[in-house]
């Protein structure tokens, strides 16, 4: 009973799923020297340099305290810099940073590929409901 039980729980299913692709992103995202979450922060600065630390929160759907902690890491691996202008504080990226592009993107098809592999374009399709979903639950009303 208690199999059929966990198969039906939301929360047991989502966390199990979370924990297996942490593990693979983990895998892929190696040979960058960060982590996936930190990876992916540069490729928001990436696309928007001089982005608010509160936008980068907003966009990873992170709390100010973890996308602190993200930034702070990467400043000490010189790969950000933040300047404060008034109230915000503007996340810009070095040279160096910059030159980690080409690398962050081949662990992101890396780690697409792998999973479709598995899961076939099924793959994509669950990522954009399970996104969906979760927007659903954020905002319920």
């Amino acid at each position: 009973m208690l199999q059929v039980y966990l198969k039906e729980c939301l929360y047991f299913t989502a966390n199990r799923l979370g924990r297996i692709v942490s593990r693979m992103a983990e895998d892929e995202f190696a040979s960058s020297g960060m982590s996936p979450t930190s990876a992916f922060l540069l490729m928001a600065v990436f696309e928007k340099d001089g982005i608010s630390q509160k936008e980068l929160g907003h966009i990873l759907h992170l709390q100010p305290s973890t996308v602190t902690r993200l930034i702070e890491k990467l400043v000490a691996k010189n790969l950000i810099y933040n300047r404060v202008e008034g109230r915000l504080s503007l996340i810009y990226a070095t040279d160096k940073g910059k030159a980690t592009e080409e690398v962050i993107n081949e662990c992101w098809n890396n780690l697409r590929r792998r999973y479709v592999a598995i899961l076939g374009e099924e793959g994509d399709a669950l990522s954009f409901r399970i996104d969906e979903a979760s927007d659903r639950l954020e905002k319920p009303n």
